[in-house]
């Protein structure tokens, strides 16, 4: 929706730019079935995609900003009934540690700015390096 009528807005004052949130799951699948979480995600890096393409001779460019897990109440209060499952969770992390609520907006900030002038159309990971590589324990 926010495309929908967004986009024009942008068109009237010749330029812009969209960031949609997707998620790395759209990427790699998530570890527990959610599966309209997933594709939903992955739907908008599609359509982040598409209308890229559509509206880049018209200066708006559109890319999909897609982060990790992040420290958010939701996530670590599901967390603080049972630390084990944090614990292994946090192991498969590159990084060892989840991302910042900081973090993730200052990639939407990059996004939004001129210097990411020439940027449209991406896939933008902010995941620690959690869709890298499958991370065991030592």
């Amino acid at each position: 929706m926010c495309c929908k009528y967004g986009i024009p807005r942008l068109l009237e004052r010749g330029g812009g730019s969209v960031i949609n949130v997707a998620s790395f799951v759209a990427l790699v699948g998530a570890a527990t079935s959610q599966i309209g979480y997933t594709a939903s995600k992955g739907a908008v890096l599609s359509m982040s995609r598409e209308l890229a393409v559509q509206f880049a001779r018209q200066g708006v460019r559109v890319n999909a900003l897609c982060p990790g897990p992040v420290e958010a109440p939701l996530l670590m209060r599901l967390f603080s009934d049972n630390p084990a499952a944090y614990e292994r969770r946090r192991i498969h992390l590159p990084m060892g540690r989840l991302a910042t609520a900081r973090e993730i907006a200052n990639a939407a900030l990059f996004l939004a700015s001129d210097d990411s002038s020439y940027v449209n159309g991406a896939t933008f990971l902010v995941d620690g390096g959690l869709t890298a590589a499958y991370v065991t324990p030592e």
